[in-house]
């Protein structure tokens, strides 16, 4: 983590000043502020599934279904059983991480388009769930909450959300770096090859699963006391292939590339909402012209500017240098 401050720091910088003043500088519009919320709420879920898909190679087409178990939790616990938030926000990550474990367990044994059938039959259940169990979930009314007295103002809880977005990115990135991580990434690669190698395919796949659906419930619950109200018809199988959308053209297995996606599958439905179609044709567009031409997501742009300017910094040193050596020539000749 000292490593990502020290080269990206100016830039750190930047982004976390830009998010502290965002309120004042869109004039606490509530419209643009919970634009700028739901973000964060997508930027958490998307780098949660980019975890699964894009560091452990382990496909999900459910990730809706999480972020409704963690929604619902929230709004049960507090509406039915008066739990205060500091304690039912983490139940909402708890709750949806042991879900995640039960889902992870029997899905260890699967892969490829396999484990893709299993876990959207899991995100098209959760939805069906929630509108037959009217005692618990409400049915079709949902269930409404309130957030606690000292976070009532938009303002409060809009700073608490990018809080804890900035600290699960953080904690995601540690995971990632770590021997944990290095893990995932072979399994990803070769299965074989990382059981050769002494790794416990089934542990780490089952654990990817937990981590990635923890992240995920807390992303939900912040929806929940954001919006105040949750309801079966909030995170469908659209929400999750809008999820796997995020990651393919932000790019994968890259934390910034998720939050890029984030950004524009959060932002382009707002610009597009007056054309009724329109916004999923150019969603559809968008991930087709990726995978075409930039099969490694909108992060693979960055790291060509990147080699595209060492290259050019090399070729000015080389000519430096070449200059120089003529020049010491001459200067030897005249001699």
């Amino acid at each position: 983590m000292k490593q990502l401050i020290n080269n990206h720091k100016p830039w750190l910088i930047l982004l976390v000043l830009f998010m502290l003043v965002y309120p004042f500088i869109v004039g606490h519009s509530g419209y643009m502020v919970s634009i700028f919320v739901m973000i964060c709420i997508y930027a958490i879920s998307a780098m949660s599934l980019d975890l699964l898909i894009g560091y452990g190679g382990q496909i999900s087409i459910g990730h809706a279904g999480f972020l409704s178990i963690g929604g619902y939790t929230v709004a049960i616990l507090t509406s039915k059983l008066g739990l205060p938030f500091l304690l039912t926000l983490p139940l909402a990550g708890v709750v949806t991480g042991i879900i995640g474990l039960f889902i992870g367990l029997p899905a260890v044994r699967l892969s490829g388009h396999f484990l893709a059938v299993v876990t959207l039959g899991f995100g098209l259940s959760i939805p069906q769930i929630a509108l037959n169990w009217d005692s618990l979930t409400g049915g079709y009314s949902g269930l409404s909450l309130m957030r606690p007295s000292f976070l009532s103002s938009d303002l409060q809880f809009f700073y608490v959300i990018v809080v804890m977005t900035v600290l699960i990115t953080w904690l995601l990135h540690n995971i990632l770096k770590s021997r944990m991580g290095r893990a995932f990434l072979a399994i990803r690669e070769s299965e074989v090859a990382a059981q050769a190698t002494g790794i416990n395919v089934p542990f780490y796949k089952t654990v990817m699963f937990v981590i990635s659906s923890f992240f995920t419930g807390l992303a939900g619950g912040l929806y929940g006391y954001w919006i105040g109200f949750v309801s079966p018809n909030d995170f469908t199988v659209v929400t999750s292939f809008l999820l796997l959308g995020m990651i393919v053209v932000g790019g994968l297995a890259s934390i910034p590339g998720a939050v890029i996606g984030a950004i524009i599958f959060t932002v382009l439905p707002e610009l597009t909402r007056s054309f009724v179609g329109v916004t999923n044709i150019i969603i559809g567009l968008a991930v087709v012209l990726i995978i075409l031409f930039r099969p490694h997501g909108l992060i693979s742009l960055f790291d060509a500017f990147k080699a595209k300017s060492k290259r050019k910094a090399g070729n000015d040193q080389d000519l430096l240098i070449s200059e120089q050596e003529q020049g010491g020539t001459v200067k030897d000749v005249n001699i």
